[in-house]
């Protein structure tokens, strides 16, 4: 998925070498099917193939693809389209895909791509497992969700291999189970937006059995004639979010989850988004 993961264990025994190669074989074993179906960065995954085809067929993935896909689309519906993996064409369009020359692109082609995005253009179905587009340049993006569903993965087995107390990290996203080190709480600290990368104190969390996701405009934007364009795109709008660097950390029982709310979040803003996150009972750190 583009970047790197962090496995902590804390056991009453050690772990010795040969069960620590298996586990760790197990782990990239894991890791890679989740790439083979869900990874934009892989040409030959399920859904670089998904996004290649003008087909408006159904078309055959995973289950757990469709897990995603289905989660996806109930948080699309929640955040009224704040959050949606149809995306993909939008994030390309601002240069924030392939880190290209960044610059806003044409109303013109705004309007164009406004005609192929919108979580409703896609369906659906978990038996057989497969997807439609209502529209043949549609393309989605799992980058905001799929970290999330991989960490919940790899936390699911490591308690099936009587792992109690570990922390499970993939691009930010976090599951902690247990206690850390001298039975104490995992720590997790939220960056500070504003701090420059060699300091990165922020608020600290004392967290055990939860899952936290946080997301953050301040590391991947541009500005243009004195304005700040971050990542987080509004697929509402077509436009990127302009306010000040700021974050927002969600905690959820589902990493999954945790990770597309904070996107949303983001979209949102800090007053709607916490309107909403009071509604579903969801507890959320802004950071600015």
């Amino acid at each position: 998925m583009g970047t790197s993961y962090h496995i902590t264990l804390f056991n009453r025994t050690p772990i010795n070498s040969s069960n620590e190669l298996r586990l760790s074989k197990q782990v990239s074993g894991l890791l890679q099917v989740i790439n083979r179906r869900m990874s934009t960065y892989r040409d030959d995954s399920q859904i670089s193939q998904f996004n290649r085809s003008t087909s408006l067929k159904w078309f055959s993935v995973s289950a757990d693809f469709i897990h995603v896909v289905k989660v996806a689309q109930s948080i699309s519906k929640n955040t009224h389209g704040a959050f949606d993996i149809t995306v993909s064409p939008l994030v390309e369009a601002w240069g924030f895909a392939k880190k290209t020359i960044m610059q806003p692109p044409s109303s013109e082609q705004l309007n164009q791509i406004k005609k192929t995005i919108g979580y409703k253009k896609l369906s659906f179905r978990e038996n057989p497992p497969a997807l439609k587009k209502h529209n043949k340049k549609l393309q989605i993006d799992l980058s905001a969700i799929a970290k999330g569903f991989a960490v919940d993965k790899l936390s699911d087995y490591l308690i099936s291999q009587n792992y109690k107390n570990f922390m499970v990290e993939i691009g930010g996203e976090i599951k902690v189970k247990g206690h850390a080190k001298d039975g104490e709480k995992w720590r997790i600290v939220i960056r500070n937006p504003h701090l420059n990368e060699k300091n990165i104190k922020g608020k600290k969390l004392l967290l055990s059995d939860i899952a936290v996701a946080t997301s953050g405009n301040y590391l991947n934007y541009f500005i243009k004639d004195n304005v700040r364009y971050s990542h987080i795109l509004d697929p509402r709008t077509a436009q990127p979010k302009t306010q000040p660097a700021m974050s927002v950390t969600v905690l959820h029982n589902s990493t999954m989850r945790a990770d597309a709310y904070a996107t949303a979040m983001m979209v949102l803003g800090e007053e709607e988004g916490q309107r909403l996150a009071d509604k579903l009972g969801l507890e959320v750190h802004w950071s600015k």
